[in-house]
Parts: C-alpha cells; structure tokens; sequence
C-alpha cells in the first residue's frame, strides 16, 4: 500500500491495532493537569474501519488534505526502539530514509512540519508507578509495606545478563524462551491509569515507548541522545557494496576542510598513560610526580639501571619554535618528523626483543634502517610479523645499546616521534620521549577505546594503498611511511578527518538536500531547519540549522518552537510560514532530579548535559537526589513534571494541522554510570602510574565491572511518544 509499510520483526504478527485519531485540539489539556479526566464511555468509541474513513479527507487551513496517520503494528518486538529508529522516522516522511517496520505511517507525504522536543528527567518508570510522582501515604500502603509495581510494569530491572542467563535455562529445560514484548511493545496511554501529572500526555499521544540510547554495552558506554538525532550518516555510494575490505571515508562534499599544524596532535599525558606509553620526565609538572614516576619506573624495571634511556629534552618549553623560524602556513610548525616503526622477535623467557628498527623522515626518506641482535638468544623470529630470519640476524652485531645511543643524537628536543601503537615501539626500545603523534590515537576506533583500528586498514581506507601484503611479513620502513602519510593526511584535512564525525553529516544538511513539496513550496527549496535550546545553540548542533534560537528557560524554548514552526516576520532567519524541522530541548525537570550537577547555563547550550560522558559534567553536586538513585519523592517532583507536561501541551496546541510531534528522554539516569566511570578513571590513573595494589585508593574489580554494565544498561533506557496533530 503506498505511503504505508506494515512491516513486522516476527513472523507471526497479531492483529493490527486501533489507529488513534490524534487531530482533535487540546483546548481542554491544561485544564485536566489538576482533575482527572472523566471516562470514556466504550460505546462512544469508533471502530478502526470508522476511524481510518474518518482520517482519510479532513480540512487542514482551510482545505481539504489527506491526514498523515501512525499506526502500531502489534508484534512481539524483541528490542526497544531507538533514538536512530526515530531520526529514521524523520527521515523516511522527509528526505529519502526508507520505511520504518516498526509503525506505519499512512499519507507520509502530507506530513507538512516535524517537531522533535527532547525531555530529559522524564522516565518511562513514572507512567505505571515505578517512579512514584508523589509521596507514600498510609492510604497507599497495606499494612505498613509499600506498593510494589505488578509484573506489567513497563519498565523492569533486569539486564541483558539477566535475560540470557534465563534463555540459557530455558534452553536447557527444553522451554520456549519467556516472552518479552511487554517490554518493548509501546503500552496504550489512558488517564484512568496514569499518575495525575501525567494525565493531559493521553489527549495528545496514544502511546509511550521505550526507547533506547545509543551506547556500547560490552565496553560501558552510553553515546550522546542529541547526535542520535542531529547527525545522519552520510549516503551510501554505488561503490560501497561492491568494494572488498575498507571501504573510502564518505565525505560530505560542502564539508570544509583546515590544514591543522602537527602539534595539534602531541598526545597528551592522560592519552599517553590511557595507552600505557613510557612517560618521560620532562612531562610531568612537579617534583612529587617526578619521584613518584622515578619509584614506578623501578618497580617495574624500566629504570636506568635496566638499560632505559629519556631523550635530552629538559621540559616541554624545550621543543617550542619560535614564531620567526615557522614557515608561513606550515604543518610542521618548525619540527622535526620522524616516523618510527620497530620489528621483535621472542627471546627465551618468552621476552619480546628489538630486531628491527626503521626511521623516515617527513620527506620518506630513511634515517635509519637497522637490525638489532637481541641480548638473549632467540626462540621465536616471528618471521610471518616481523619478515626476519635467522639467516638475516645471525651476522648482526649491532646491540640495542649502541641502537639508543644513535637515537639520542637523533632525537632533539623539536623532534616529535609518530607512529602506530608507538608505546610498543619505545618499550622495546627502552626510551622515552615526551613529543608523542600516534595513529591509533589520531585515528580512533569507531567504537572507542580500548579498541584500536589496525595500520593496514587505516592504510587501506584513508591512503587507499594496500601494505603488509604477501607472507612475508611486515617491512618496517613501508609500516613507517603508511603512518607518515596518514599524519600528513590528518594535518591537511583537520581534527575531525578519520573521526567519526567525518562520516555523518547535519541532519539540517541533508533535509536542506530534499525538496519541498506542496503548493507553498518554490521548486528546488530544500527543506529548513530549526534547534531551539537554552544557551546558544548556533555554536553547537544548530551551526547549520536555518535558525537557531537560544532560550534562558523552558517557558522561553516553548515560545521559541512556536515561532520556528509559525514563522516570525521580526527574526529574518525564519522562512515565511516557519521551518520544516525543529529540535528543542526541556531542561528543568532534568535539573530538578540532579542529571547534571549544575543549572544549564543560558549563556552556552552545550555546557551541562545528560549525556554521561564525561563524567565531570553529569555527576551531580547539589541536587535534590542522591547520586544513585532517583531523586526523592516530594511534591517539588510532581509539581516540575506537571509543568514539564504543561509546556509539551503548550508546544503542541501551538503546531499546525498535519505536523509531526516526537518527544522522546535521551536517556534514563545517568548518574550510577558517571559515579562510576569517575571511580574507574581515578583507578586507572592510580594504576597507570605504578601505584601498588594495596595504596592505591580506589580498587576496581569485577564487581565494580558488572555494576558499571548494570548501570550503563539502566542509563540507556528511555522512553518516548509520538503522534500527527
């Protein structure tokens, strides 16, 4: 059927569900925010034949227009929906994104605007009383105990651990696999059962969904709800389902590139000690941290007196160059490039040795190319890695020694060391230098660290060369030039390239690449865009937006909605008739419960989020809650969630015939999962500088591990409603 999928994730579907008529007005909404509303006689309820007529040719500004519809497909879902699923709803009635299997959506085409408002603070727990919304009177307690949810609850504590261990279970006892869907599947809204606050949602949305937040649960991590929506990824060519291995970067053909000088890229100490890099002293501050290092480093043999050597580079002032010695428009900012890459064998004890080490400088030229004899005899020359034989090492009587003593005539205090994974490198070089550039750091992992991608395919995606090819091993020298070309690549195109971000666009950028439609439209008019939140938002996501509205609090981005969707003939950067999408933010109910450990500050709004990484920014000082666990039930709580739901019913009353409205949380609490990152941050720290077990003042352990995975799991559920006015 045109204009509408109903395409299911099982086999067996139910019966479609009622379609809900959401075009009736909210004249009465704020009004019921303080009554319940009465009940709905079942014999006034239309029948879905009767409701789909009904829908089919309404009036809409004055005209008659088929009405957009979304309708819930019943299935057995088995996941939530995500924050990606909605943006692909967006997408789909907008630009080019294919159709949703888990709603269908009917006359998609006569969706004329799309309103997108993130709530966070509200949680799905609070629409069945899994999070009370008012304190616990004697009336609500049977003898003396308090109210627990039923089963039916939405919203239930159990992890993914928790379900396969109990699939396992079943597996074994030969029991089908418990079902689930009530726990994805959305759950109708009625305001008999909702808890008062929340009531005046039923008039607008027929469902609440869970949602879930983009994230990593097998390295903890939950990723920001607000790219979720914002940034898209970038089309797909013709040539990406043909090509074999990595496939190019797609690059976003407006995107504009800055040559960005090297020194941009020197890792940092906390990169250098997250990759467990050899720390020279010239890149610690204080006498304290000097000794300190100095005792790490004997503890763990990697003293002088096991054979380590640090460059002569007095302090990190040491390597600047002066202005007047910069070539104008340089990328080595006066420094000398040295590319390092190094080749082991294993010796007896199983130790890993210097064999080979290679040298290029920034023009490819070789500095130096030479074979070590190890100082132990060797049981393994790894000659599939390393490309060395016997044959080659027997005759060689160069020592790692006079290998160290080359390299500090080499090395200046303005040379800097690039290379991949280099921490390997000095380890078995035993020396450390404090001016670091390493691929693996400057080219992350699309999944973050610890993962690390690997020199051959960052070679092959963004050099488009092929290396380490045939059996016979690594060459160093070529592993040495890869790496200098990937660096050269980074300083000419700037610090996004090889990130991420390079592979997403704006989703104002790529709704600005589809057409308008309608008898309004002017041909070739791209769709407009809008982002409305507190602060200023024109230095964040809404850089590209066609307009950018900063608030100083709630009641403001609620007026700012209506005057991006309406239009403004007093703000020149609002299309007549107002924009197509807009993004909006409610910030004082996630305030109120102590998501962000200060008052989003109005003058930037990108400062404080729910996002929980980083820590620092989402740990809660002063909050009326505690840092684990949901804020305490008082009436300050229910009074804040009735006036969050005020302000959605105000933006809704203020949207237009035929536009869509999707609010969604981003994500749940975030503040277990910040308390613990934080915790393990301070621990690898402690860790990474040598500390013994027994000083070290917070220990991590795989219960803490596990706590973390609960957390994060916990953090990544939210929720969200949708409906067509």
């Amino acid at each position: 059927m045109p204009g509408q999928q109903k395409r299911k994730r099982d086999d067996d579907p139910d019966p479609v569900a009622e379609p809900r008529d959401n075009g009736m007005g909210v004249a009465d909404t704020l009004a019921r925010l303080n009554e319940a509303s009465p009940e709905t006689d079942d014999s006034t309820k239309k029948s879905s034949g009767e409701m789909a007529r009904s829908s089919k040719k309404r009036r809409a500004d004055g005209e008659k227009t088929k009405y957009p519809v979304l309708t819930y497909v019943e299935g057995r879902l088995q996941s939530s929906i995500r924050i990606a699923d909605l943006q692909g709803l967006l997408l789909y009635c907008f630009a080019d994104g294919i159709a949703p299997q888990w709603i269908a959506v009917k006359h998609s085409g006569h969706v004329r605007k799309v309103v997108v408002l993130m709530v966070p603070g509200l949680e799905i727990g609070m629409f069945d009383g899994t999070i009370p919304l008012k304190p616990i009177t004697a009336g609500d307690c049977h003898n003396g105990e308090e109210k627990v949810p039923s089963g039916d609850s939405i919203q239930e504590n159990d992890t993914s651990d928790d379900r396969r261990n109990e699939d396992f279970r079943n597996w074994k006892e030969g029991l089908p696999p418990p079902d689930r869907s009530h726990r994805y599947n959305p759950r109708a809204l009625s305001s008999d059962t909702l808890p008062e606050p929340l009531r005046p949602l039923s008039d607008m949305f027929p469902h609440v969904w869970p949602v879930k937040a983009p994230g990593d649960n097998k390295y903890n991590k939950v990723h920001s709800p607000l790219q979720a929506i914002l940034m898209s990824s970038l089309p797909k060519t013709k040539d990406d389902s043909s090509r074999k291995g990595a496939r190019p970067p797609r690059v976003d053909k407006s995107a504009i590139f800055k040559r960005t000088p090297i020194t941009t890229f020197i890792s940092s100490l906390e990169d250098l000690r997250d990759s467990e890099y050899p720390l020279h002293p010239a890149l610690l501050g204080s006498d304290a941290e000097k000794e300190q290092e100095v005792e790490s480093r004997r503890r763990n043999n990697r003293s002088a007196e096991d054979g380590w050597v640090d460059t002569d580079v007095a302090n990190l002032d040491a390597g600047i160059v002066p202005d007047a010695e910069i070539e104008s428009g340089s990328v080595t900012a006066g420094r000398k490039i040295l590319s390092l890459d190094c080749e082991m064998c294993l010796t007896e004890g199983d130790k890993s040795e210097l064999a080979r080490i290679s040298l290029v400088g920034w023009d490819g030229e070789v500095v130096l190319d030479e074979l070590v004899q190890p100082s132990r005899p060797v049981t393994n020359y790894l000659t599939q890695y390393s490309g060395i034989t016997k044959e080659m090492l027997d005759p060689v009587t160069t020592t790692l020694a006079d290998i160290q003593q080359r390299l500090l005539t080499i090395l200046t205090p303005q040379s800097i060391l690039i290379g991949h994974s280099l921490n390997s490198d000095l380890t078995a070089l035993k020396l450390t230098h404090p001016f670091i550039v390493d691929t693996a750091i400057i080219y992350p992992h699309p999944r973050g660290p610890p993962l690390k991608c690997s020199l051959k395919w960052l070679t092959q995606k963004y050099v488009n060369k092929e290396i380490q090819k045939g059996g016979n091993g690594h060459d160093s020298v070529e592993d040495a030039r890869a790496v200098l070309e990937l660096v050269k690549q980074k300083c000419e195109k700037g610090e996004r390239w090889g990130t991420s971000d390079a592979s997403n666009e704006s989703i104002f950028r790529r709704l600005g690449r589809s057409t308008r439609v309608g008898k309004s439209a002017t041909p070739g008019e791209g769709r407009t865009g809008a982002v409305v939140d507190w602060g200023s938002p024109e230095r964040g996501f809404g850089s590209q937006a066609t307009a950018s509205i900063g608030c100083r609090d709630d009641n403001d981005v609620v007026n700012g909605v209506a005057v991006a969707v309406n239009g403004d003939e007093s703000n020149p950067s609002i299309p007549g008739g107002g924009v197509d999408f807009t993004w909006a933010r409610l910030r004082n109910l996630e305030h109120l419960r102590g998501w962000c450990n200060r008052a989003p500050d109005p003058n930037n709004a990108n400062a404080s989020t729910t996002l929980v990484s980083p820590p620092e920014e989402t740990t809660p000082t002063t909050s009326i809650g505690d840092s684990t666990g949901a804020a305490p039930v008082d009436n300050v709580l229910a009074e804040t969630v009735t006036q969050t739901v005020t302000d959605i019913a105000r933006i809704y009353e203020s949207l237009p015939p035929c536009t869509m409205f999707i609010v969604y949380t981003g994500t749940g609490d975030p503040r277990e999962v910040s308390r613990l990152q934080a915790m393990h941050r301070t621990y690898r720290e402690e860790f990474n500088s040598r500390k013994p077990w027994d000083e070290l003042s917070v220990k991590w352990t795989d219960t803490e591990e596990q706590a973390l995975k609960k957390a994060c799991e916990q953090a990544r559920e939210g929720c969200g409603l949708m409906c067509v006015k």
